[in-house]
C-alpha cells in the first residue's frame, strides 16, 4: 500500500509540473462554465419569480449547476490525455519499470480531480462576484467541495475506463461529448425538478449528477431536493465504482 501512495503521489506530482509550465492551458476549461453561468444567469433570471422556486434568485439556483458543469466538462477530457501518453510510448515505459499499474491509473484520475476542484473555486468566485448568495460557512463550503471531489474522480475514471475500452481518441471525445450534455439536461441543475416532465423527473432519480447538484445546492445555496446522506452515499458509490473499473480496464489491457 505505502508504494501504491508513492507512486501515485510522484506520478501526480508529474502532471502537476505540467499544468504549472501551461497554467492557461488549465483555465481554458472554464470558458464553458462561465458562458453558461453568465448568459444562462440572465436568460432564465425571471425564473426565481415563479411560485415555489426554491432559491430568491435564480443564479443563486444555477450556481451549483454550472460548478457540476465545470466538472463534467474537465474531467471528461481526462481519458484523452491518456491515449495520447499511450501513443506516444510514455505508458509504455511506465509498464516496465517499477511503477504500480494502479498508480498510473490513480494519479491521473486524482489530477484531473484536483484541477476540476481548482477551476470551480473559481467558478464559485465569480458567480459570487455576479450576484449569487452563498452560505458562508466552512462546513458547506468544504462539504460542496467534497461533493466535487467525488464527482470529478468518478467522471475522470469513467473517461479513462473509456479510453481503455474504446482505444481511440476520435469515439471517446464523442462519447463524452454525448454523455455530458444529456446528464446535465436530466438533472435539477438548470431547473427544479417539480418543473420537469414526469419521465425527465423518473430518469434523474437514476443520475449521479442529480445527487451532486443537490448536494452541493443544499450546502451552498439551500434549496437541495435530496438528503445530504443521499447525496454523498450516492456519488461517493459512483466514485469507487467508476474508479474500480478504470483500473480493472487498464490492467486488462496490459496483461
Amino acid at each position: 500500500m505505502s508504494a501504491l501512495l508513492a507512486d501515485t503521489w510522484f506520478l501526480f506530482q508529474k502532471y502537476l509540473r505540467i499544468n504549472l509550465r501551461m497554467p492557461l492551458w488549465s483555465l481554458f476549461g472554464l470558458i464553458q462554465p462561465l458562458l453558461w453561468l453568465f448568459i444562462f444567469g440572465a436568460l432564465f433570471s425571471s425564473f426565481a419569480q415563479l411560485p415555489g422556486f426554491p432559491t430568491p434568485s435564480y443564479i443563486d439556483f444555477l450556481l451549483p449547476g454550472v460548478l457540476v458543469m465545470t466538472v463534467l466538462f474537465g474531467s471528461s477530457w481526462s481519458g484523452v490525455s491518456l491515449l495520447r501518453e499511450i501513443d506516444a510510448g510514455v505508458v509504455d515505459k511506465m509498464l516496465v519499470s517499477p511503477v504500480s499499474r494502479t498508480a498510473i491509473v490513480l494519479s491521473r484520475v486524482l489530477h484531473s480531480a484536483a484541477q476540476v476542484v481548482v477551476q470551480c473555486l473559481l467558478v464559485l468566485v465569480a458567480g459570487w462576484a455576479y450576484g449569487a448568495h452563498l452560505d458562508g460557512s466552512l462546513v458547506g463550503f468544504f462539504g460542496a467541495f467534497a461533493l466535487i471531489l467525488l464527482l470529478a474522480v468518478g467522471f475522470a475514471s469513467l473517461s479513462n475506463g473509456l479510453a481503455m475500452l474504446l482505444q481511440r481518441e476520435e469515439p471517446l471525445v464523442v462519447m463524452g461529448n454525448m454523455m455530458t450534455l444529456p446528464l446535465m439536461f436530466f438533472s435539477s441543475a438548470l431547473v427544479p425538478t417539480a418543473m420537469m416532465p414526469d419521465w425527465i423527473r423518473w430518469l434523474s432519480a437514476i443520475n449521479p449528477i442529480e445527487y451532486a447538484v443537490s448536494g452541493i445546492r443544499a450546502l451552498l445555496v439551500a434549496g437541495g431536493e435530496v438528503s445530504l446522506g443521499l447525496a454523498f452515499a450516492v456519488v461517493g458509490a459512483f466514485a469507487v465504482a467508476t474508479t474500480l473499473w478504470a483500473v480493472s480496464a487498464f490492467n486488462h489491457l496490459n496483461d
